[in-house]
């Protein structure tokens, strides 16, 4: 699929990559907004809500024909949901909780068709190729699929190396929340165990010559030299620009003063 040869270049390449997640709402008007706002990709995240399949179907369509990537966060590492996802026609996965290649075969049977792997495709992923032979599935849905293993939990920190490594890995990603709790400083942002951990799954992106996605405010990020970046949830987005936008608004020295004085 074009749309993730695009992605996979931007990502291999080290260039400036941001994205999006959306969790809390999704409708298909979000993959314009997404572009119109100059993103690189969206991911839509079914791993904590699920949102109407036929819509997110669409929104997968959208992409595809207009050469704009997106990826799907399933609800688990696990055979099935991985293939419903991917029947869903997503160019990508952002695949939650990885904490060994035992995980990453799962990720493979549930993507890759036979003898590679166990994917039974159906749905509207089926729109992507033009006819059902192995081969055309290979070339132009398998080749460029971007998979982006979470790591979450101390012992996929302690895997993480292997998981960088396996072929299947675009590149090395990281659940910052969630790793922060298994490592006993949830939501620490600037605690030692958390920032070790953040650097030690960046080195084995480096070591195995992959990138590393991250999640977080943008420009602290591009200080620290990531480039493969989600810089919001769309919802949480537009909830800070809403009130930043309040907030300068009653700061202006215009703005009326605030009187307990009903009006006339």
């Amino acid at each position: 699929m074009k749309a993730a040869k695009i992605l996979r270049q931007k990502i291999d390449s080290n260039r400036l990559t941001l994205g999006a997640l959306a969790t809390f709402h999704f409708w298909p008007g979000l993959v314009e907004i997404a572009m119109k706002a100059g993103l690189d990709y969206l991911i839509i995240d079914l791993e904590h809500l699920t949102f109407n399949a036929e819509m997110v179907a669409e929104a997968c369509a959208i992409g595809r024909r207009m050469d704009f990537p997106i990826l799907i966060r399933p609800p688990a590492a696990e055979l099935t949901p991985i293939r419903l996802a991917m029947d869903l026609g997503p160019c990508g996965l952002l695949v939650p909780y990885i904490e060994n290649l035992a995980a990453m075969n799962v990720i493979r049977d549930a993507v890759y068709m036979k003898p590679r792997g166990k994917r039974r495709p159906g749905g509207p992923g089926n729109r992507w190729v033009p006819n059902y032979q192995y081969a055309t599935w290979k070339s132009e849905v398998e080749a460029d699929l971007i998979i982006l293993p979470q790591i979450e939990s101390q012992l996929g920190l302690d895997n993480v190396d292997a998981i960088a490594k396996d072929p299947l890995t675009t590149a090395i990603a990281i659940g910052p929340y969630d790793l922060s709790a298994d490592l006993g400083a949830c939501w620490q942002a600037e605690h030692p165990k958390l920032t070790a951990a953040i650097q030690r799954i960046r080195e084995a992106g480096r070591a195995a010559g992959k990138n590393m996605w991250m999640i977080g405010d943008p420009s602290s990020l591009v200080q620290k030299g990531f480039t493969f970046l989600c810089i919001a949830e769309a919802i949480m987005a537009l909830e800070g620009a809403l009130r930043d936008m309040a907030q300068k608004a009653r700061n202006n020295p215009s703005a009326a003063p605030v009187s307990d004085t009903p009006l006339p």
